[in-house]
């Protein structure tokens, strides 16, 4: 039971960091940003040739955490902005098809094959409860619920907090008042593409690896986690992913590979859905 529940944590502050910023940015625009999941595989690409490089991870994290912040405010500013008035269904499908496009670039730029990372984290493992957990499964926890508390304590305790549900509720009457949309909306951009980035380095750590499709399935359940917690809800995403993380890692310990690992995301989708079409905490923004 130990090594579920952290295990489970692991995968869900993963998945977590993966979805919060496509949750933060539909709330805002309506938008669901498929395109962010390519941030994932950006950021364990510049860490590996930075590492590469310079010998040092530090560098490798701070590169991958900014260039991946400017694609986002890149994207929001030549991408979305232009087609927002079109509807959620061409914003949809265009993020759909730049992911699709930074998929094929990478595979151009860094070949098709996956690399290692030959990095070694110089954390100690830690025994809870006879289980062992490796140092980077400690740094993924650490890391992960650190990140999601501050994402938590900002929305909810200060003004930028107050000042995104205004923007999110109606942009008209925030700008209004003051507000400036587009730096609210900017913002958030470059928050959700670092944070993605930085789950790409995490899983690239984890596993040693690098491959240009890495993002591919954390692409389609991050939609799963965020329809899960409610769309629009940042609170709901996160609790989502930590139940899908704890879900997927039961399931697979009980069942091993009988059960596939990567559909039951969308089970658990259903049967939530079934119970509560709302998701598990609906957002409290409501649009003019």
């Amino acid at each position: 039971m130990t090594y579920i529940l952290i295990q489970g944590i692991v995968v869900g502050s993963l998945y977590a960091l993966i979805a919060i910023g496509p949750s933060l940015v539909y709330g805002l625009m309506g938008v669901l940003d498929v395109a962010s999941a390519a941030a994932l595989t950006l950021g364990a690409y510049l860490l590996l040739v930075v590492f590469q490089a310079s010998g040092s991870v530090l560098p490798g994290v701070v590169v991958a955490l900014v260039l991946a912040g400017a694609v986002g405010w890149i994207f929001q500013r030549s991408l979305y902005v232009p087609i927002l008035d079109r509807g959620p269904i061409v914003t949809l499908i265009t993020s759909i098809g730049v992911y699709i496009c930074a998929d094929e670039l990478f595979r151009l730029v860094f070949g098709p094959l996956q690399q290692s990372l030959g990095i070694q984290i110089a954390i100690p493992s830690l025994h809870i409860a006879g289980t062992e957990v490796t140092g980077i499964n400690l740094l993924i926890i650490v890391i992960g619920i650190g990140l999601l508390l501050l994402t938590w304590l900002v929305l909810t305790r200060t003004r930028y907090g107050v000042v995104w549900r205004a923007v999110a509720q109606d942009r008209d009457i925030a700008s209004a008042v003051g507000i400036d949309s587009r730096k609210v909306i900017g913002g958030v951009f470059v928050i959700g593409y670092a944070l993605s980035a930085l789950a790409g380095i995490l899983y690239a750590l984890k596993y040693d690896s690098v491959i240009p499709t890495m993002g591919d399935v954390p692409a389609y359940k991050m939609l799963a986690i965020i329809i899960l917690g409610g769309l629009g809800s940042p609170l709901g995403t996160i609790a989502a992913a930590f139940l899908i993380g704890l879900v997927e890692t039961a399931v697979v310990a009980e069942f091993g590979f009988v059960v596939p690992r990567d559909a039951i995301a969308f089970a658990a989708l259903v049967l939530v859905l079934l119970v509560r079409p709302q998701g598990l905490i609906p957002s409290r923004v409501v649009r003019a």
